[in-house]
C-alpha cells in the first residue's frame, strides 16, 4: 500500500528539501518505487535532482489547477531509480488563481491519488510557508507529516505555530492528519544548544522523533549544486550514512 508523507516546516533552511531528496533516494535504492512531489515554487527539490526549473514543461502546477491527467508530467531518474513531479516558478501564481475554486485544499490529493498505485513511497516538499500550497500538502498527507526540525534555538519557536496549524487542518478538514515523526537536522555534537535541542523536541513530540540524527555536513551542502543526492554524490560521508540511516528506519518502521 502507498505511503504518501509530507515534509513541512514554515521555516526556511532546516532541512526539508534536503530530507526529501535524500530519503526519496535512499528509499529507491532499497527498492521501492519512490515519487517526489515539488510543490515549491523555489523549485529546491525538482533543482536537487538534476532538473532545470525553468524548463518544465508541467508539473505541480497542473496539478493544482485540476488537470484531471498528471502522469505525463512525472520526470524519471532513470541513474537513481527516482521518480519527480517537478515545480517551476509558475507555481508561484496558484494561490492567488485558486483563490475562488471550490474545494481548492483537496487539488493537490486528488492529484496525487489518481497515480499513487504506481509507488510505494510519496513525498510531499512543501514550501517554507504556511499558505494554500502547504495546506494542499498536509492534505494530501495521507499516512502523515514529516517535520524536520534543524538543531538550533529558534527553530523550536517554530514549532508551536506549526503545531497550530496542523491542528486547524485536522479538526477542520482532515481528521485523520497526524505527525509520522520528526527529524532533527543539522547537529552538530561540539555544541551544548543541540544536545538541549534534541531533549526539547523530544518532550515536545514524545515517541515520534526519528532516532537517525542528521548532522551538520558540507558535503549534504554541496550536493544540491550538482543535481544529485547525497547518496550519489558523497556515499562515505557522515551525511549520507545518517540519511539511509533514516530512511531505513522509516521503512521499517511502516513495515511493523
Amino acid at each position: 500500500m502507498t505511503k504518501i508523507y509530507t515534509l513541512v516546516n514554515q521555516k526556511g533552511g532546516v532541512g526539508k528539501t534536503t530530507s526529501t531528496i535524500n530519503m526519496a533516494a535512499y528509499l529507491a535504492r532499497l527498492r521501492q518505487r519512490v515519487l517526489v512531489v515539488d510543490l515549491d515554487p523555489q523549485a529546491n527539490a525538482t533543482s536537487c535532482l538534476g532538473v532545470d526549473k525553468l524548463g518544465v514543461q508541467g508539473g505541480t502546477y497542473e496539478a493544482l489547477l485540476g488537470e484531471t491527467n498528471i502522469f505525463p508530467y512525472v520526470l524519471l531518474n532513470e541513474r537513481l531509480n527516482l521518480s519527480l513531479l517537478p515545480s517551476s516558478p509558475s507555481l508561484a501564481g496558484a494561490e492567488v488563481e485558486l483563490v475562488d475554486e471550490l474545494a481548492r485544499e483537496m487539488r493537490l490529493r486528488k492529484a496525487v491519488l489518481s497515480i499513487a498505485d504506481r509507488y510505494d513511497y510519496i513525498f510531499v516538499d512543501c514550501p517554507p510557508s504556511l499558505g494554500l500550497l502547504t495546506v494542499n500538502g498536509l492534505m494530501a498527507a495521507m499516512n502523515g507529516v514529516i517535520v524536520p526540525v534543524q538543531c538550533e534555538y529558534l527553530a523550536l519557536e517554530g514549532l508551536g505555530q506549526l503545531t497550530q496549524t496542523i491542528e486547524r487542518v485536522r479538526s477542520a478538514l482532515f481528521p485523520e492528519l497526524e505527525v509520522r515523526g520528526v527529524v532533527l537536522t543539522m547537529f552538530d555534537n561540539r555544541t551544548n544548544l543541540s544536545t538541549d535541542v534534541v531533549s526539547e523536541v523530544n518532550k515536545h513530540f514524545p515517541n515520534q522523533v526519528f532516532k537517525s540524527i542528521i548532522p551538520r555536513s558540507v558535503r549534504l551542502a554541496e550536493a544540491p549544486s550538482y543535481g544529485l543526492p547525497i547518496s550519489e554524490y558523497a556515499p562515505a560521508s557522515v551525511g549520507a550514512l545518517a540519511y539511509e540511516s533514516l530512511a531505513k528506519e522509516l521503512l521499517k518502521g511502516d513495515r511493523v
